[in-house]
């Protein structure tokens, strides 16, 4: 027997008290009405007795017809909604399990039997071994809706734990048309000849035309082979048009483009080098051609030969830069570097000079050429040094400089030249372009005016907006780089001194590592001047002159030489000894030298808080990348990185992680 009260069924507006009380009140009026026909009529209150009655049935009449009629509608429309369920449950495109505590599986709708045909009956068999993937979704307590592949299709997955629920819905026909757009997108590109003219000019116009023809060869069928569209816009550049699915296969092939040109042209005597910049992203086309433009010039300032991929708001990825950069400075680039750098210091009220944190010889050797260069223009100059941030060697040059007054006064420490900086100041980084490399960072936020000198390989960070930059990667050192300019200043001022010389001087014989490693014409060149003006070899062999422990501990350091692949090697330090800087290179140095090393890479604390990387290489492997997935930076044959805050063991396992991802 059915209990439900009507007034239960009834949609809410039907028991609103104040329907209810309209009702009544309608009643009552004609009840009132009736009595007083009585008092003025008999006839006339019978007859409105009687409306009165009638009207009493007939409302009762016809609200339970509207009630049973409104019953059944509900009942009728509550059917079909449970049918819709039903319906729903079986048929449509959505797959639903339901698990038991144990995430066995307890039933299953009939659309996802029908998706599970080949796979077999999985009804009690655990979520684990059905699949995996799920099964590690479901027990996750971060992912509620992802993507999962199965039995080639395409779901997203909703999980309602409360009751051991997995919804699957079917998307395979959105994720494939998605995969289609995200491989038609354009992507927008530059191709660049890093050496074009260099090799053009001495060949006659046959010669020329001849090599051109060999490139538009080359470059029409590499072009045809991936369905790129190029144009050829000046005698040294191209551009580019590719979709990401084109993009893709480059990437996977490791855009051996830039290999095989070089061995090409190797043949005919002619090696030419490539860099290339792309981008994509969700920019109109001038945007992405202009990141593209800015990708090329990253891999310019790395040294070329080499390709970088940049999507929009993505990190860049890295191909090629297996060789080290051709020379392509001229003295008549030095002269217009120099020219333009006095500019900037004569409209300028006082020049700051500094280099990287825990310099080395060449990073002080090299703020003091500048810091010349600014005095010999008869401005104020100051070189910022944290002398509490020494090695062993600088520490002795700053002990013999503190005996040259005209040298030591322009030396101030970062609090003094936070001090004393103004918005109309400048500031030139030396032997670094990575901001957070520098000694005193905040310098570039208190002015806009800043210009960078450095040979190391330009990374992804650099300077914001810096109103000079002279990167030549092919030069030994700063040192080398800045003494060229000093052809081009004015001698009203004092010259360089003896001291200044013998520094910049110590500076190339560092990083050239006694004049061995990145050597050429121009760095004898360099090394002949700074004699010529006073420099004192014997002074640097001092400086460079190491402690009987330190020897100790390089050999030590050598002992633990464990290899991690073939031809790599890597050594490291205990984890609460602190080491000297330069220890560390030398010892991956004398790495070097040992048959079967091609890399080595030496891991040492350097101090309480922070542990180094140095890192050297004969050539067929670039540590240089390595390093800067590690937050450094360098050369292809030699650099390295400082971490904060973890260590030694765990930067081993970073450092191998690293050189096994960046070898596969």
């Amino acid at each position: 027997m059915n209990n439900t009260k009507k007034e239960d069924i009834l949609p809410k507006f039907l028991n609103n008290p104040s329907l209810r009380l309209i009702l009544f009140f309608a009643l009552a009026i004609q009840l009132i009405m009736t009595l007083l026909s009585f008092v003025a009529y008999l006839w006339l209150g019978t007859i409105m007795l009687i409306m009165f009655i009638v009207t009493l049935i007939v409302i009762w009449r016809l609200g339970n017809v509207y009630i049973k009629e409104l019953n059944d509608y509900i009942l009728n429309l509550t059917y079909r909604i449970k049918r819709g369920e039903q319906e729903a449950l079986i048929k449509m495109p959505i797959g639903i399990l339901l698990l038991n505590e144990e995430h066995q599986v307890d039933w299953l709708n009939p659309y996802m039997q029908t998706q599970l045909s080949k796979v077999g009956n999985v009804l009690g068999e655990s979520l684990e071994d059905i699949h995996s993937e799920l099964y590690e979704m479901y027990t996750s307590e971060d992912k509620q809706h992802s993507l999962v592949e199965w039995n080639e299709k395409i779901y997203q997955v909703t999980f309602q734990k409360d009751i051991y629920a997995v919804y699957l819905m079917d998307i395979t026909e959105y994720a494939t048309i998605k995969e289609e757009y995200e491989e038609a997108r354009p992507v927008v590109g530059w191709l660049f000849l890093d050496n074009y003219d260099e090799i053009t000019q001495g060949l006659d116009d046959r010669g020329v035309s001849g090599f051109d023809s060999m490139l538009t060869t080359y470059f029409s069928n590499w072009g045809r082979q991936h369905g790129i569209f190029y144009k050829r816009v000046s005698d040294d550049r191209y551009f580019l048009l590719l979709n990401r699915k084109e993009l893709d296969r480059l990437e996977k092939e490791k855009f051996n483009i830039i290999d095989n040109i070089r061995e090409r042209t190797s043949k005919r005597n002619l090696p030419l080098t490539i860099s290339l910049g792309l981008a994509y992203g969700e920019e109109p086309f001038d945007k992405l051609a202009e990141l593209a433009q800015n990708n090329l010039d990253l891999a310019l300032g790395r040294g070329g030969d080499q390709a970088i991929v940049k999507p929009v708001d993505e990190e860049p990825r890295y191909y090629g830069g297996k060789t080290n950069p051709m020379e392509k400075r001229t003295r008549v680039r030095s002269r217009m570097i120099s020219q333009a750098m006095q500019k900037l210091m004569n409209d300028s009220e006082h020049i700051f000079v500094m280099g990287h944190k825990n310099p080395d010889l060449d990073a002080i050797g090299s703020s003091l050429g500048v810091a010349r260069i600014a005095m010999m223009l008869k401005k104020t100059v100051y070189v910022v040094v944290d002398k509490d941030d020494l090695s062993h060697d600088v520490t002795k040059l700053m002990l013999e400089i503190d005996k040259h007054d005209q040298v030591r006064k322009n030396i101030i420490s970062i609090a003094d030249a936070e001090k004393r900086i103004t918005p109309k100041d400048l500031v030139v980084l030396v032997d670094h372009h990575k901001p957070l490399l520098s000694i005193a960072p905040n310098l570039l936020k208190k002015t806009k005016r800043n210009m960078v000198i450095d040979h190391h390989r330009r990374g992804e960070e650099f300077t914001e907006n810096p109103l000079l930059v002279y990167i030549e990667p092919y030069a030994s050192s700063t040192a080398e780089l800045i003494t060229e300019l000093f052809e081009y200043v004015s001698t009203d001022g004092d010259p360089i001194n003896r001291i200044e010389a013998t520094a910049m001087l110590g500076g190339i014989v560092v990083d050239t590592n006694n004049f061995s490693l990145r050597t050429g014409s121009r760095t004898f060149d360099a090394a002949s001047y700074l004699q010529s003006v006073g420099a004192n070899s014997t002074m640097i062999q001092r400086w460079l002159k190491e402690d009987p422990e330190v020897y100790l501990q390089r050999s030590r350091l050598i002992e633990t030489i464990e290899f991690v692949q073939d031809g790599i090697a890597i050594a490291n330090g205990d984890d609460d000894t602190i080491y000297q800087t330069v220890t560390s290179a030398q010892t991956a140095d004398t790495m070097l030298g040992m048959s079967g090393i091609e890399a080595a890479f030496v891991i040492t604390r350097r101090s309480e808080d922070m542990v180094g990387i140095s890192a050297r290489s004969l050539g067929k492997i670039n540590v240089q990348i390595i390093m800067e997935k590690l937050g450094g930076g360098g050369h292809l044959s030699n650099a390295a990185t400082q971490i904060d805050g973890k260590s030694v063991t765990e930067i081993i396992e970073e450092l191998k992680d690293v050189i096994q991802a960046q070898l596969d």
